[in-house]
């Protein structure tokens, strides 16, 4: 029986580590945003583009994590891209340029939507091994492992103890050991192939189903998306508003980004017992609840630290199991493999990423960065509006759909 016990914990903790060092790679480099952002000069409209570089990054590779899962299984595919990614994010504290720098972010996007849906797919297929609910609490740890590493990074900033390069190499070669030590752990856990029916129904039949499972995906679509503009909000604007709104200075702004990602943390971790007791449907439309009535305090704020403070933390709970319920439910939409739903969703959520902060920015530099934040009321009005489909997303789209790959 302890050996069950033990073998059963072994694949979660295991996907666990995965997605901690996943979270922590990048936000090792979010708190030196500000004195990057100083030290290339640049605006507020330009530092929006650059950041924006990571989403078209991520869209560019949507075609690919699908096929490489199918041919070399889910941790090979994460184990690869981690360690492609963590050269990226090393490499952005050597750009002398904008340029250089915007090149170092569109590839650790590019290499980072691999390693985010090899690292689902491998996190649904453990959660099926072990027949409860995980993926909120896997995401939970990406937001602790990112928690972590923010704050580490923040204090090494403020201190001086390390430069940006000497720190970031560290966190480069320590994540891609803990990602590789995680997939030992899974082993065979996550080594299902997704299964494929025979293909006997013509090209307008293949096109039909395509626009059915589009249909029946959109809503998750745009559920992920509200969830990765709340993310993209603490990846790239969360240290910029400590030093615009807040009052803080750059070598300390990046507590803001700690304090919006340790409450998405939060919520994640306690997501599925919710989602369990309560429904995933029920639990987003009380989140959409939180982060519209954040962003109304965001937007309040005027010099106020503490109200900035309350204010993104409601957003990061209350987004905090918007896209993991959204993959899982992706998963399930007949008609699909596991690996394309979640690629599908994941691929087209990403446009939240894209057009996030180039909206931030423009507005940003034309009314102030609380008028640009303000875009966490939208995400809450339109996650409670939708949160209703998560509950139908795994129904039947027809009785003889076949696989799509």
């Amino acid at each position: 029986m302890a050996t069950q016990i033990k073998s059963k914990l072994r694949a979660p903790f295991g996907v666990g580590m995965m997605f901690a060092s996943n979270g922590a790679i990048f936000a090792a480099l979010l708190p030196w945003y500000p004195l990057v952002a100083e030290r290339l000069g640049l605006s507020s409209i330009e530092f929006g583009f650059i950041v924006a570089s990571f989403a078209v990054g991520a869209l560019l590779s949507s075609a690919l994590p699908a096929p490489l899962i199918a041919r070399f299984g889910a941790i090979k595919v994460a184990i690869a891209g981690t360690l492609l990614l963590a050269l990226a994010i090393a490499g952005a504290a050597w750009a002398g340029t904008g340029w250089a720098f915007a090149l170092c972010i569109f590839l650790a996007g590019f290499f980072d939507a691999i390693v985010d849906v090899a690292q689902n797919v491998a996190g649904i297929r453990v959660q099926d091994t072990v027949q409860r609910s995980i993926l909120s609490s896997m995401h939970a740890l990406w937001s602790l492992g990112a928690l972590l590493s923010g704050l580490l990074a923040t204090a090494v900033a403020a201190s001086g103890f390390m430069d940006m390069r000497s720190y970031l190499a560290l966190v480069a070669v320590t994540c891609v050991v803990l990602v590789t030590a995680g997939g030992l752990l899974v082993g065979q856990s996550a080594s299902r192939q997704d299964l494929e029916t025979k293909n006997n129904a013509g090209s307008h039949s293949r096109r039909q189903l395509f626009r059915l499972v589009f249909l029946a995906s959109l809503p998750l679509i745009v559920i992920a998306i509200c969830g990765t503009v709340v993310e993209d909000i603490a990846n790239n604007w969360a240290a910029m508003a400590g030093v615009q709104i807040g009052g803080l200075t750059p070598q300390t702004a990046g507590v803001v980004y700690s304090v919006m990602v340790g409450s998405q943390c939060v919520g994640r971790f306690t997501g599925d017992l919710l989602i369990q007791r309560y429904g995933s449907s029920l639990v987003a439309r009380l989140g959409g609840l939180l982060t519209a009535t954040g962003g109304i305090l965001v937007v309040a704020t005027t010099g106020n630290t503490l109200l900035l403070f309350l204010g993104l933390a409601l957003a990061g709970y209350g987004s905090a199991t918007l896209v993991p319920s959204a993959l899982s439910a992706a998963a399930k939409i007949p008609g699909v493999t596991e690996g394309a739903g979640v690629t599908l969703v994941s691929w087209l959520m990403r446009v939240g990423f894209l057009a996030t902060s180039p909206i931030i920015g423009t507005v940003t530099n034309s009314i102030g960065l609380r008028w640009g934040l303000g875009a966490l009321m939208i995400v809450g009005v339109a996650t409670f509006l939708l949160a209703p489909s998560l509950r139908t997303a795994g129904e039947p789209i027809a009785a003889d759909t076949e696989s799509l790959t």
